[in-house]
């Protein structure tokens, strides 16, 4: 335990800021959770919508030193490209049933 009183603030202002670190890090996570989980329902206009968010979230997390730059690049990236994979399936199973 610390004893001398800068210690004691210091424990005090890394606990508020691990606090503010782990919430911006779950609200990230939640949001890329809730895009995966529009794209399996096969929602990809409601994904595409809240992909913003998760943007937004996700640039706020490297913007404040919970993620990486790079790291935050690759996420943005591979979310993209998720939904974009999946518009191209959708569109190619709803042609085909069309054709049939």
């Amino acid at each position: 335990m610390a004893i001398k009183a800068n210690a004691k603030r210091a424990i005090r202002v890394s606990e508020r800021k691990r606090l503010f670190n782990v919430r911006r890090l779950s609200t990230m996570r939640d949001e890329v959770k809730e895009i995966k989980k529009l794209v399996l329902a096969g929602d990809t206009k409601a994904a595409e919508k809240a992909l913003s968010t998760a943007y937004q979230a996700i640039d706020k997390a490297a913007k404040r030193g919970v993620i990486k730059d790079n790291t935050a690049a690759r996420k943005k990236s591979r979310l993209s490209a998720f939904i974009t994979k999946a518009a191209k399936v959708t569109t190619k199973t709803v042609t085909k049933k069309k054709a049939a």
